[in-house]
C-alpha cells in the first residue's frame, strides 16, 4: 500500500479550486502575484486564504518585515499539495499551441537595444505563421524590468542580469561587445584614438536618464579617469545623426549601431581602454516554464536570431 502523508487527509477535505489558489499563495508568498498568476482579483484570492486558514486551523502566511512567510504547517503541506497537484494535471492533456490559430497577447520588457536586435526579425517570423499574436512592448531600468516580470505584468524581458531573482529563469541569447563611433573628419588618419584623445572630446550617452551607473563610465573609473558627456538619450535611433557632423564621440554597444557602419561619414573603431563584453539575456518566471504559448515564444526567439529572414525560413 503505499505511503500517504497525514497531510494528504486535510487536502482531501478541500475543494479543488481553493487547493489550486493555496499553490499559488505558498509558491508566490504574495496575494497580488498569487492573483495575477490565477487570473483572479485579489479580493477573491484574499476571500480564498480566509477559508483555506480556517479550514486548515493555521494562518498558513504570516506577515514579518513586511513579507509574507509559510507556517511551519504550510511548510509541511507545501510538498504533498504539490504532489497532488501534479498527478491531478497527468489526467489531461496539455493543450497543444496552435500559432496560426492563437489570439494571444505577449507583454514584453526591454530596452531600446532589445527592441533594435530583436524585434525585426522576430516579428517578420511570427507574422508570417501567428497573425492573431500581438505584443505589448514595455521599457524600463533593469530593476524595473526584473520586478515587472517577478509580478507578473510582463511575460518575458530582455536585457543585462547579472542578479536575478531565485524565482526566475535566463537563458543567454547573445554576447555583445562595445565600440565607439565619431565623424570620419573628426579622427586622425590611423581612424583611432588614444586614450588621451578620446577622453579630450565630448560624448554622447545613450541612458534611459542622467546618473544610471553604466558598463562604460565604470570601466573608466577603474582606471581613474571620466570623460565628458555633453548629449544624454533615451534611445539609440538618432544616435548616427547626432554624431555626423560634429566631434561627438558614441560608445555604445556594437549590435545597437544597425547599418552606421556601412556610411562612410562615420568611423567605427575599438575603445582606447578595456570595457567587457556583455551578455544578452531572457529572463522568465517560472510559473512559465512549461505554458506552451511561452515556450513557442522562446523558440522563435532563438530561430530568430540564429536565421535569416526567408518567405520559408520561418517555423512552426
Amino acid at each position: 500500500m503505499p505511503f500517504t502523508s497525514p497531510n494528504m487527509n486535510y487536502l482531501r477535505r478541500v475543494d479543488l479550486n481553493h487547493l489550486v489558489t493555496l499553490q499559488a499563495l505558498l509558491s508566490e508568498k504574495h496575494i497580488s502575484r498569487a492573483a495575477i498568476r490565477l487570473s483572479k482579483s485579489q479580493p477573491a484570492v484574499s476571500h480564498s486564504l480566509a477559508y483555506l486558514r480556517k479550514t486548515f486551523d493555521d494562518p498558513l502566511l504570516i506577515r514579518r518585515a513586511g513579507k509574507l512567510e509559510l507556517t511551519s504547517k504550510a511548510e509541511e503541506l507545501l510538498q504533498p499539495l504539490e504532489e497532488a497537484l501534479a498527478q491531478l494535471t497527468t489526467l489531461f492533456e496539455p493543450p497543444e499551441f496552435s500559432p496560426m490559430l492563437a489570439n494571444r497577447t505577449f507583454r514584453i520588457a526591454m530596452s531600446d537595444y532589445g527592441v533594435r536586435v530583436l524585434l525585426p526579425n522576430l516579428l517578420s517570423q511570427i507574422r508570417a505563421i501567428a497573425p492573431n499574436i500581438k505584443f505589448i512592448i514595455k521599457q524600463g531600468s533593469r530593476e524595473a524590468m526584473i520586478a515587472s516580470v517577478v509580478d507578473g505584468e510582463c511575460d518575458i524581458a530582455f536585457g543585462v542580469f547579472p542578479d536575478i531573482d531565485k524565482e526566475l529563469q535566463k537563458e543567454t541569447l547573445f554576447e555583445d561587445e562595445f565600440v565607439c563611433v565619431a565623424d570620419k573628419s573628426t579622427l586622425p588618419d590611423c581612424g583611432y584614438l588614444s586614450l588621451s584623445a578620446w577622453l579630450s572630446r565630448f560624448h554622447l550617452l545613450i541612458a534611459l536618464k542622467e546618473g544610471v551607473d553604466n558598463e562604460i563610465d565604470n570601466s573608466l573609473n577603474k582606471i581613474g579617469h571620466k570623460r565628458n558627456i555633453s548629449v544624454i538619450l533615451p534611445h539609440s535611433s538618432i544616435a548616427g545623426e547626432l554624431v555626423r557632423g560634429t566631434d561627438l564621440i558614441l560608445t555604445a554597444a556594437k549590435r545597437t549601431l544597425g547599418t552606421l557602419e556601412k556610411q562612410s561619414e562615420l568611423t567605427l573603431f575599438r575603445p582606447p581602454f578595456h570595457i567587457d563584453s556583455f551578455n544578452f539575456d531572457a529572463i522568465w518566471h517560472k510559473r512559465k516554464a512549461t505554458d506552451p504559448s511561452h515556450i513557442w515564444l522562446r523558440k522563435m526567439i532563438y530561430h530568430s536570431l540564429t536565421v535569416k529572414v526567408t518567405p520559408n525560413s520561418v517555423c512552426v
